[in-house]
C-alpha cells in the first residue's frame, strides 16, 4: 500500500512548492521521480531546480543527462522509475499506472484551476478504491501545509 498525498496549491505555485518538498525528500535520504505533463515542462522544471535558490540547487537529471541510476531526482514525462526512487511526484495532471510501486506519491495540483481540482478529485477516488492511504494537504494563509483529510489504508 502506498501513501498518496494530495497537495492543493493555493498560496504558492508549483515552482516554489516543488523544490521545498523535493528538498525534504532528499534530506530524508529518499530518491524521487517527478513526472510532468510534457517534455517542455520537464525542461522548465530542470532549469528551475538549477536556479530556484541562490544558496544551491537540487541534484537531479533527466533523459538528456542520462545516468538515471546516479540521479537522486529524476525528471520525466514518462511513467518510469529508472533511478529506483521510492517517492513519486505527479505534477501538471500527470498520471501513473505505477503508484503502487512507490512508498509515497505526492500529487500536486493548482487550486485555482478547476480542471486540475476535478482531476485531483478523480485521482483521490481511484487511489481510495485501490486501497492506498490518502492524505489531503492545503496551504494556509502563510503558505504552510496543513493536513485537512485522510482516508484509506
Amino acid at each position: 500500500m502506498t501513501e498518496v498525498r494530495f497537495y492543493h496549491l493555493q498560496r504558492t505555485g508549483l515552482e516554489r512548492a516543488l523544490p521545498q518538498l523535493l528538498g525534504k525528500t532528499l534530506e530524508r535520504g529518499w530518491r524521487a521521480v517527478v513526472m510532468a505533463g510534457s517534455e517542455d515542462r520537464v525542461e522548465a522544471l530542470n532549469n528551475l531546480l538549477w536556479t530556484y535558490s541562490r544558496e544551491g540547487f537540487l541534484p537531479h537529471g533527466n533523459k538528456q543527462d542520462g545516468h538515471a541510476e546516479d540521479q537522486p531526482v529524476w525528471l520525466t514525462e514518462a511513467d518510469e522509475n529508472p533511478n529506483g526512487a521510492n517517492v513519486l511526484f505527479l505534477v501538471d495532471g500527470a498520471e501513473s499506472a505505477q503508484v503502487g510501486d512507490y512508498e509515497l506519491c505526492c500529487e500536486m495540483f493548482d487550486g485555482n484551476d478547476e480542471v486540475a481540482v476535478e482531476r485531483a478529485r478523480g485521482h483521490w477516488t481511484a487511489c481510495q478504491e485501490a486501497g492506498h492511504k490518502l492524505t489531503y494537504w492545503q496551504q494556509n494563509d502563510r503558505g504552510a501545509w496543513e493536513e485537512k483529510a485522510n482516508a484509506g489504508g
